[in-house]
C-alpha cells in the first residue's frame, strides 16, 4: 500500500514517547521550535524499551501520541535521533501515515515505527501511553 508523502514544505510528525510534551526528549527543545496541532491515537502497540518506547503499528489497541508541525530541519534531526537508516536496517522504521487528531483533523504525519527486531522479549505498555507508564 502506497504512503501519503507530504506536501511541499508542510512537514507533521506524530510523537509517542519521549518527545512527547513533557518527556526526556520534548520535541520543544529542537530548533527551530515545533508547533503543536493536535492530540492523536494511533492503532498501535507500544513497547517498553527501558528508557524510552517503540510502536508498532497497527492491531486493535491504541497508542496516544502528539502532533506538531515541523520543518525539514527538525525532521532530519528526529532521523538521526531515531537511528533510521535508509534501507530500514536502523532501530526506527520511518512513515507517512494519515493520522486523524483527536478534533477530528486529519494530518499526513512522519511516524517513528521501532525496527520489530528490537521488540523481542519486550514488556507491553498497556493503555498506550508511555508518559503515563514512564510516571509510574
Amino acid at each position: 500500500m502506497p504512503q501519503p508523502t507530504p506536501a511541499p514544505g508542510e512537514r507533521h510528525v506524530f510523537v509517542y514517547g519521549t518527545l512527547r510534551a513533557g518527556g526526556r526528549n520534548d520535541i520543544a527543545r529542537f530548533a527551530p521550535p515545533p508547533r503543536r496541532v493536535a492530540d492523536a491515537e494511533l492503532a498501535g502497540t507500544l513497547y517498553d524499551l527501558g528508557a524510552y518506547p517503540g510502536m508498532v503499528l497497527g492491531g486493535t489497541t491504541r497508542v496516544k501520541g502528539e502532533i506538531y508541525a515541523i520543518d525539514a530541519q527538525v525532521e532530519a534531526a528526529l532521523d538521526r535521533l531515531e537511528e533510521v537508516a535508509d534501507d530500514d536496517s536502523g532501530e526506527y522504521i520511518k512513515r507517512w501515515l494519515r493520522v486523524q487528531a483527536s478534533d477530528g483533523q486529519a494530518f499526513d504525519c512522519l511516524v517513528y515505527e521501532i525496527h520489530p527486531s528490537r521488540i523481542e522479549g519486550r514488556a507491553v505498555i498497556a493503555g498506550g501511553d508511555w508518559i503515563a507508564h514512564s510516571r509510574r
